[in-house]
């Protein structure tokens, strides 16, 4: 009798542990379109992932998709000259730059949008006027067209501010998006807002829980 009672309950103990074990593993929801239309699913079956990438760092070094994946990488876009929204997005991700300064595995990039203008050594004085940690934060230079590609097409960096922009135009964003170990989008934030600053921070906690 007591055996048939078990067999009876078994299923339905194993069903509770695998729904317990993907709710911890995927809480924060992944982004696979433009829309940003949050999808809670199954992480083998996400189809938009980072595309490849290339570009150099204010130390000069190069700097791809390999070298963060593996990790949680926060992402950006601005420019050194910028007189607007720059000055406090830098000033809002050095906070997630200090809650993670001794986490090796979250790293943040931030894309020049002016790369003509942005030069290693620019970046490189600028990241100094920031405070700006090497290996921990890479201010990122290189071929225009393929940062903005890269920041509509795998990042979709400017659509959830309206109207689309049109490939010629200057891409510039508040936007800043969290990427998980497998180069999956998976939060977006307005990098002005310190609210949103403080969810990113619990959005990595949560993030460094998955397996």
């Amino acid at each position: 009798m007591k055996s048939r009672i078990l067999l009876l309950i078994l299923p339905f103990l194993l069903f509770a542990c695998k729904a317990k074990k993907r709710d911890v593993s995927h809480n924060l929801p992944f982004f696979t379109t433009a829309d940003f239309t949050p999808r809670w699913m199954e992480a083998d079956s996400v189809p938009h992932h980072l595309a490849p990438f290339s570009f150099t760092d204010q130390d000069g070094k190069t700097i791809t998709e390999q070298t963060v994946k593996g990790k949680i990488h926060v992402a950006d876009f601005f420019y050194t000259t910028c007189p607007g929204i720059c000055p406090r997005l830098t000033k809002n991700l050095g906070l997630i730059q200090d809650a993670y300064k001794n986490d090796s595995t979250v790293v943040l990039l931030s894309y020049s949008v002016t790369s003509d203008h942005d030069s290693v050594s620019v970046l490189k004085e600028y990241a100094t006027l920031k405070g700006i940690i090497s290996g921990k934060w890479h201010l990122l230079t290189g071929n225009q067209d393929s940062i903005n590609t890269l920041a509509r097409n795998s990042y979709f960096a400017e659509k959830t501010l309206g109207q689309e922009k049109g490939v010629d135009d200057f891409l510039h964003t508040e936007n800043v998006l969290l990427v998980d170990k497998q180069l999956r989008i998976r939060g977006i934030y307005n990098g002005t807002l310190p609210f949103d600053m403080e969810q990113l921070v619990k959005d990595i906690k949560q993030l460094e829980k998955e397996e």
